[in-house]
């Protein structure tokens, strides 16, 4: 069995390093495949996604304030992107998510749980070794399966760059609307 890599230096927590566990995900990588819990309990596998430019948001718990933003902003921007689609992953118990959903109003919001066995996390390497959180993330996947777009946030507390991310799917929703 290989270990999986420890990473530091990349993120923070309250000003505190934080370990990182799996591989860096960067531009120009095949998005690594993996497996999360919908708020129904079914599985949701990265690769049901594929096919169509999509925004995988990374946040520790919905419930809180930039993770909640992060989440409802990202829905709300895709709205006029065509065929874009927002993935929010958290290791919230699927329970907590649907809850979450309901109470911000975002109907038809995908969101997946990674707290089971933590498949997102670790492939994707945010898994947040001392707390089992996941740290703050953003990713633009591309309809090939392409990663057009990383950005691990470098302050678990701050917000991602959302103008990169929107003009990252934008771009990539452009050229798979034109092949």
């Amino acid at each position: 069995m290989n270990a999986i890599p420890e990473r530091t230096g990349v993120t923070t927590f309250r000003g505190r390093p934080v370990t990182l566990l799996g591989p860096a995900v960067g531009v120009g990588d095949q998005a690594p495949d993996f497996t999360v819990v919908a708020p129904d309990m079914s599985p949701v596998a990265g690769a049901s996604l594929a096919g169509r430019v999509r925004i995988v948001s990374v946040v520790p718990s919905l419930e809180t304030p930039v993770c909640d933003l992060q989440t409802r902003r990202f829905n709300e921007e895709v709205a006029g992107l065509g065929d874009v689609s927002v993935l929010t992953v958290s290791v919230d118990l699927p329970f907590a998510q649907a809850r979450w959903c309901g109470a911000a109003g975002i109907e038809g919001a995908l969101v997946g749980s990674d707290h089971r066995d933590l498949s997102f996390g670790t492939a994707y390497g945010v898994v947040i070794k001392e707390f089992r959180l996941l740290a703050r993330a953003v990713f633009v996947i591309d309809a090939n399966d392409t990663v057009v777009h990383a950005e691990y946030v470098p302050e678990i507390g701050e917000h991602p760059d959302y103008d990169a991310v929107i003009a990252a799917a934008k771009a990539a929703e452009t050229a798979r609307a034109a092949a």
